[in-house]
């Protein structure tokens, strides 16, 4: 394997006073983007609101701002986007949040009319038509928050039998800290919180655990050959500087492909791939200054094992 990075030596563990301060304000960012999306005060997508969604494509060439001008002049929260994977020219993505209980049905059908009226010479053909009601939207976030916790759990449940309890916490932490910075800042540059967006956070969150237990095993690997306490912080040390290489051979070998799908992936995998980017960044920072300091602490608080 290439090894973009050669062998270091750096004191990881020796900077994780500043890692503290700028993880708790990750978490509390992350914290206050929760509430406010668990509240609704987000910038929510039609998932979680209510609304409709029509993907489809005119007959002949329609510049964007001008569909949207027609649109937001009768329906102000209206959102259109180009949509360049239907094979059809002209394709557009039409979206409208419902306020309070009005009928989908009868808002579905009322975007459509105002398409005919202002393009009568120009038809809009419908693919799909995605309709959610606002209580819909409210048992879908409900659902979105369980996922998270349930994942969380797993999280713990599976590092401790792989390893041992205090693995376990350390990762679910570090798992914890990593959703939560990437829903914080996410929250912050205003991403729309849809199922996509869920759907990152998720896979980051696998991504994450990952990249923490190939961290883990390696201090499991060297924790065998110390037994003092001072030889415990130096091998976890060690096996940071030795995964090292991994980890970020790794991390850019999916940023390479996120930042593709960023530029040129259209609009629909923007918010995904955006928290994707700022998800790996955030774990693989999590992995070296988060989990493995978690443990040391951990250790450093507990009766010694060491003789």
């Amino acid at each position: 394997m290439l090894k973009i990075v050669p062998d270091t030596n750096i004191n990881f563990l020796g900077m994780r006073k500043y890692a503290y301060v700028l993880s708790g304000l990750m978490m509390a960012l992350g914290l206050v983007a929760f509430v406010s999306t668990w509240m609704g005060k987000a910038n929510m997508g039609i998932e979680f609101t209510g609304g409709v969604m029509l993907k489809g494509y005119f007959a002949s060439p329609l510049p964007i701002d001008e569909l949207r001008s027609a649109l937001t002049s009768t329906y102000p929260d209206a959102a259109v986007t180009e949509l360049k994977d239907l094979s059809k020219p002209n394709a557009y993505i039409i979206k409208w949040k419902l306020e309070g209980e009005t009928g989908v049905k009868q808002e579905s059908s009322a975007i459509k009319n105002l398409l005919v009226q202002k393009f009568p010479a120009n038809p809009y053909t419908v693919v799909s038509e995605h309709a959610i009601g606002p209580a819909v939207g409210k048992d879908l976030r409900r659902d979105a928050t369980w996922a998270v916790i349930i994942s969380a759990m797993g999280i713990l449940g599976y590092i401790w039998f792989r390893f041992d309890f205090r693995f376990g916490v350390a990762a679910t932490m570090a798992t914890l800290h990593d959703v939560l910075g990437t829903l914080g800042i996410c929250w912050l540059m205003g991403v729309e919180f849809n199922l996509l967006l869920i759907t990152a956070l998720l896979t980051m969150a696998g991504y994450s655990l990952t990249d923490k237990v190939v961290v883990f095993d390696r201090i499991r690997e060297n924790l065998a050959k110390y037994r003092s306490r001072n030889e415990f912080v130096h091998a976890v040390n060690r096996s940071i500087n030795e995964v090292l290489s991994r980890t970020v051979n790794t991390g850019m070998s999916v940023l390479i492909v996120l930042f593709i799908l960023l530029f040129f992936g259209g609009e629909v995998l923007q918010g995904f791939s955006l928290a994707m980017i700022l998800g790996i960044l955030i774990s693989t920072y999590g992995s070296i200054w988060v989990a493995s300091p978690i443990m040391v602490e951990w250790e450093a608080r507990r009766p010694s094992r060491f003789k």
